[in-house]
């Protein structure tokens, strides 16, 4: 689960460097980012070890990972040259990928018929 909290953390770092580069509206993003970072955190604490949790964290982790791709392939990459946006996509994509593979093992050894 601490795969999770980092990726949190690097989409903190990620969505701060967009409002800064002036890639999104500050307003907009945080509405829709607050609310889910607070979904995704509680699937990663509260949550944690059961099939829910797992469920929350690999939505969040797919979201995650596709966030490199999306943005170097040319949704506002002529601003986004600075060293620490590109080292935030590269660790965001990471640790996406890497939660994704954690949770998807968790849910693969819970036992279905458990109330879990």
């Amino acid at each position: 689960m601490a795969t999770a909290k980092c990726g949190q953390l690097g989409r903190l770092f990620h969505f701060t460097d967009d409002i800064i580069l002036g890639m999104s509206q500050g307003g907009a993003t945080i509405r829709v980012a607050v609310p889910t970072l607070v979904v995704w955190l509680y699937g990663t604490l509260v949550l944690a070890e059961r099939r829910s949790g797992y469920v929350i964290i690999l939505v969040g982790s797919l979201g995650a990972s596709g966030m490199p791709v999306v943005h170097m392939t040319g949704a506002g990459t002529g601003k986004s040259s600075g060293f620490f946006f590109v080292w935030t996509l590269i660790a965001l994509g990471v640790t996406g990928i890497f939660s994704l593979i954690l949770s998807v093992r968790g849910l693969r050894s819970l036992q279905w018929g458990q109330p879990r």
